[in-house]
């Protein structure tokens, strides 16, 4: 199976225990999912309905409030646009910066699928636990990299692998849904070769720029 983010030739399986089977890529250090594995895609919205995505709930807004900061921190709600993509059952990052006066479009495959929001662009987009879903990510990357506008921020949140956890033990590959998971030097190939011109890291909030 071929690097779903560099295309790059996986050598020999990376884990492969308890019906879970990844790859790790040489080129990008990404670690992906066998796609012979992968859910259907009626099973896949199934799952997602089930996620507890309450617009409501206290946790689930503290969970998501580094995304929010981000782009109160570096946007004027009277001047900018923005896209939850992604957004879910329960769109919480949209409502809660509605709250705070910002305009957004939302855009999810199962629960917002509404394909005009890619004729506009966007002065930042929005993707919390969303990219380690992404079955295509060098599609879906560029995808995000063509709608930002200049000085345009992508704002991701997801949980890292890096070579101090215990893979076999880590519950973030249980979820079946999670096709494609990242490292630090994942996110930089992504910066240098998608056409962002940088990225920051800061524990789970990722933001790349142009």
């Amino acid at each position: 199976m071929n690097c779903p983010l560099c295309q790059t030739v996986a050598n020999k399986p990376f884990f492969n225990k308890d019906q879970k089977l990844f790859y790790r890529c040489g080129t990008c250090d990404g670690i992906y999912r066998d796609k012979h594995t992968y859910l259907a895609p009626k099973d896949e919205h199934k799952r997602y309905e089930n996620h507890n995505n309450d617009v409501t709930d206290i946790g689930y807004q503290n969970f998501v409030m580094p995304l929010v900061d981000q782009v109160v921190t570096n946007f004027d709600a009277n001047h900018h646009l923005g896209l939850d993509y992604g957004a879910g059952p329960g769109p919480v990052i949209t409502k809660l910066l509605k709250d705070k006066g910002f305009s957004l479009k939302l855009y999810d495959p199962y629960f917002w699928p509404d394909a005009t929001v890619f004729d506009l662009s966007y002065d930042f987009i929005v993707c919390c636990e969303v990219i380690e879903h992404f079955n295509s990510p060098v599609v879906e990357f560029k995808r995000l990299r063509n709608l930002l506008r200049p000085k345009g921020q992508l704002i991701c949140k997801t949980s890292l692998y890096n070579d101090q956890v215990n893979f076999e033990t880590w519950y973030y590959k249980n979820d079946p849904t999670h096709v494609f998971l990242y490292t630090a030097a994942t996110l930089d190939w992504i910066a240098k070769n998608i056409g962002f011109e940088k990225m920051e890291l800061n524990e789970k909030l990722i933001v790349f720029g142009i």
